[in-house]
């Protein structure tokens, strides 16, 4: 309850820690996208509201604009390589085991899908909560070759931030999203998970 309290009012907060810490506010939204989108466990993190909220406190003047928009793609970026990074060793480790608990044919399937779709797939999962973090995760298990990971996850970051910064400068002011922002964030975390358990459902059906 807690969480969604926090989530409801993301905005409230982010205007308090700017009153109270003025420019480390910076610092707070860097940590924030950085650690959703780099360690897995934290994926339930609120990148796209921030962002969103990022995009109207520069329209209202309290955050530089390009300022932010560099601190949150760098961010982005730097989330994307960690992930991947990890993925490859986790993916090195479990592709060389000949453990019974390995499941080599989902690898394999993995591997073939990042082959082919894998470059559209990073471009177009940061805008989905949870999947922007598992995706560069398992690019990585996949062993994805890193010169077309960085390239295609870069451009999703970009991407990313630019359109929903801009959504939240020009839109942010809208009553009917103000009114419902905590709608808005729990919808985007319900469908991310949703992917996911999709994917599982399947492939367990398959199996």
């Amino acid at each position: 309850m807690e969480f969604l309290s926090l989530l409801s009012n993301l905005d409230a907060h982010i205007a308090g820690f700017i009153a109270a810490h003025g420019s480390l506010v910076y610092v707070l939204l860097f940590a924030i996208v950085f650690l959703e989108i780099g360690i897995f466990p934290l994926f339930f993190l609120p990148g796209n509201p921030l962002i969103f909220i990022t995009g109207s406190f520069c329209k209202l003047g309290s955050l530089n604009l390009w300022f932010a928009i560099v601190t949150l793609t760098t961010a982005a970026i730097l989330g994307n390589i960690l992930s991947y990074r990890l993925g490859r060793a986790f993916g090195h480790r479990i592709s060389k085991s000949h453990s019974r608990w390995v499941n080599q044919s989902a690898l394999n399937k993995t591997q073939n899908f990042y082959i082919q779709y894998g470059q559209l797939t990073l471009m177009l999962s940061p805008f989905i909560a949870v999947v922007r973090t598992f995706a560069p995760l398992l690019a990585g298990v996949s062993e994805m070759q890193f010169r077309k990971y960085l390239f295609s996850s870069t451009i999703g970051a970009v991407l990313w931030v630019l359109i929903l910064v801009a959504a939240g400068y020009f839109f942010s002011s809208i009553a009917i999203i103000q009114k419902h922002m905590a709608t808005i964030i729990l919808a985007g975390l319900v469908i991310g998970i949703g992917f996911l358990t999709y994917g599982f459902v399947k492939s367990r059906t398959r199996k």
